[in-house]
């Protein structure tokens, strides 16, 4: 009997978002277990994950918190009133918090003093380290540190993004008091210590200031102490269509996220009693909601420890990327469209595109897009060439780039004092579409080079996000990416073009038309198909269509990094779905999307994911792959990522994810690209 979808409850149909999320971190978490990977690799993940779930928490579980203080009692899309997804968030949470801890002492530790690596407390160092430290603290500690007293005068500081701080109470004529010791971030958070050789002795610097406190309060009595951590609402509230200057108000807008209310806090577990509760008191935050921690605070400090140690056999194996042949970047495209698979092959033929753009004397302008890039870009460098260089230089620097709005604000600043003309994003929607448009001169014509991406101008993440880049001079490219910068700078109001479709007007109705498609090909040949790979699959009107196909007979396979509220498996409503998520070295950021198109394959890439905020609240395209060889190529490409089973989750109909055991050969997906590209 056929599921009626329409009678089903929201949390029958789909998995919440957020605590879809929270299980992606979890694997992520997980692989820090897998002996399979290097042990440096593993402490890199658990950074990885303790990073990813601050972000959640300053913006998810922010959001959350502000629902309830507002008093809203509706259920959200997905089912959850907000205090039923709060308790369930924090029961989460705790959970993994308690496991990161559990894999990092009872599995890393001692793989890591194995290999003679080891962050020692005081009590561990000999007398020469000891005096090492000392003479740091004299030297350098001390000067920079600050101890900051709370009283009627001196109110509670604002403290920098993610400040670890001690607080510290104390007395002297009279009650206790408060002062604050934040850690300072001026200098790096691990100290290496003088150590035989091949022998890696770190200390963390709160652990030297923790035996120096008294230094900072002479003639006052240490009561006790508390190593504490406060994240707070980080998400920018800005209602655009009433800002007369978008970059002034998302500046004063990031002026006040240190005063932003706490949404989450941290202590040691050996905190003091008394400290503690004055602190929450000074706060205003829940002693019942501070969370414990028996451990280090914000292991994001691995990645400072993996940095300092350069022993190979710890790592994934090196390899360099391929480089594509050429002696002109121009002349290359014109001799056919082509595709950069990143990491695998070198990210440079984007590069040289920009500096030879920006070189040439037949190069009249250049447009961009630019949502995250890298310090001390190449690519912005170029741009910057180009300007001076007298060409019209037009780029969009979209400043609303979650935790990157004051880089990208200082990159606005220095492309407009280069001369370019810079755009920092249209009210009410994010341009996350990553293209570039070259217009040269040639033979008294104009003609225009085309990149397209499904990842970022960075060439830091290059070297460790899989994307996609499309090279392209085809007219019809040509011309709806010219139309789309009309759109983006102009007042041109988006149609449908040839080649490319885009967001917030008709991405997802164009994705319903291919599924539909697929339905009608099921009907008539029974060979319905659609295969994709995306980042997160979250738009609830997708998973409906897909849930439609499903119960037309149409097998649907997904790749899904992240985020997936679609729940395979089930009878009568996706029973012809499969999701498996991929892990491992390389973060999965590339969108394919195939439709099986009664075997006359329809191959699209994209910067947009399944999601809602890509589908209307910003400005994304989809373009097709029509060249038979990049298209043999992406099949393959997919193809093996569907036969991975070393670093791949399969999603179950319970919403558990379960690794999956190789049965047959073992094929690890990124491993196996490095060697063909490279070999």
């Amino acid at each position: 009997m056929a599921t009626d979808i329409k009678t089903m409850n929201p949390e029958e149909k789909f998995f919440h978002r957020d605590l879809s999320w929270l299980s992606f971190n979890e694997r992520v978490l997980e692989e820090a277990t897998d002996s399979q990977n290097p042990l440096l690799e593993r402490l890199r993940f658990l950074a990885i994950f303790v990073n990813n779930l601050d972000e959640f928490l300053m913006v998810r579980m922010a959001r959350v918190k502000r629902l309830i203080a507002m008093g809203l009692n509706e259920k959200d899309k997905w089912g959850y009133y907000p205090q039923d997804l709060f308790t369930e968030m924090k029961t989460r949470i705790a959970f993994l918090n308690k496991r990161l801890y559990t894999i990092y002492h009872a599995k890393i530790q001692k793989e890591k003093e194995k290999n003679r690596i080891f962050i020692k407390k005081y009590g561990d160092l000999n007398d020469q380290q000891k005096k090492y430290i000392k003479r740091y603290f004299e030297t350098t500690l001390f000067p920079i540190a600050t101890p900051m007293a709370i009283d009627q005068g001196r109110p509670f500081p604002v403290l920098p993004f993610k400040t670890i701080a001690f607080a510290v109470s104390l007395s002297r004529y009279s009650a206790a008091q408060l002062a604050i010791v934040p850690v300072p971030k001026a200098v790096p958070r691990l100290l290496k210590l003088p150590s035989p050789e091949n022998e890696f002795s770190f200390i963390l610097i709160e652990e030297i200031i923790r035996q120096n406190l008294d230094a900072f309060f002479k003639g006052w009595k240490i009561i006790g102490s508390c190593l504490f951590r406060v994240i707070r609402d980080s998400e920018i509230a800005v209602t655009e269509e009433y800002s007369a200057d978008l970059l002034r108000t998302i500046e004063s807008e990031l002026k006040k996220r240190p005063w932003a209310k706490p949404v989450y806090a941290e202590a040691e577990k050996s905190s003091n009693p008394e400290t503690l509760e004055l602190l929450c008191r000074t706060i205003d935050f829940s002693k019942d909601e501070m969370a414990v921690i028996d451990g280090d605070m914000d292991l994001t400090y691995l990645f400072e420890l993996i940095s300092q140690i350069e022993v190979p056999q710890l790592c994934y194996r090196a390899f360099t990327p391929a480089k594509l042949e050429y002696e002109n970047i121009f002349d290359k495209i014109k001799n056919g469209n082509f595709l950069l698979h990143l990491p695998y092959q070198s990210f440079q033929p984007t590069v040289d595109l920009v500096q030879a753009a920006a070189k040439d004397a037949d190069v009249l302008a250049i447009k961009m897009t630019l949502y995250r890039t890298n310090e001390d870009s190449a690519i912005i460098k170029a741009l910057k060439e180009a300007a001076k260089n007298k060409k019209q230089v037009t780029v969009l620097v979209e400043i609303r780039a979650r935790f990157e709005e004051e880089k990208n604000i200082g990159w606005v600043r220095e492309l407009e004092e280069a001369g370019c003309h810079v755009m920092y994003g249209l009210a009410g929607m994010k341009v996350h579409s990553k293209i570039t448009l070259i217009v040269r001169k040639e033979e008294g014509q104009i003609k225009r080079y085309v990149h397209l991406s499904t990842g970022n101008y960075n060439e830091r993440t290059a070297r460790i996000y899989t994307d996609i880049g499309y090279f392209t001079a085809n007219d019809d490219f040509a011309r709806d990416i010219s139309d789309a910068f009309n759109v983006i700078t102009g007042y041109s109001v988006p149609s449908r073009w040839k080649r490319v479709v885009s967001s917030p007007n008709d991405l997802r109705q164009y994705f319903f038309e291919l599924t539909d498609k697929e339905i009608e090909h099921q009907k008539k040949y029974k060979n319905g198909l659609i295969f994709a790979k995306m980042n997160s699959l979250e738009d609830t009107q997708i998973i409906e269509k897909l849930y439609q196909a499903s119960s037309a007979g149409v097998k649907i396979k997904l790749v899904v990094r992240g985020i997936c509220c679609l729940i395979p498996g089930v009878a009568g409503l996706s029973e012809n779905i499969e999701v498996k998520s991929v892990v491992g070295r390389f973060l999965e950021h590339s969108r394919i999307y195939i439709f099986n198109n009664n075997a006359d394959h329809r191959i699209f890439l994209s910067s947009a994911d399944w999601m809602t905020r890509n589908l209307d609240r910003r400005i994304e395209l989809l373009f097709e792959i029509f060249k038979d060889d990049l298209k043999e190529h992406l099949l393959f490409i997919m193809d093996n990522y569907w036969k991975d089973n070393l670093n791949s989750w399969i999603l179950f109909k319970d919403k558990n994810y379960v690794k999956q055991k190789p049965e047959q050969e073992k094929l690890n997906i990124q491993e196996h690209l490095i060697t063909h590209y490279t070999n």
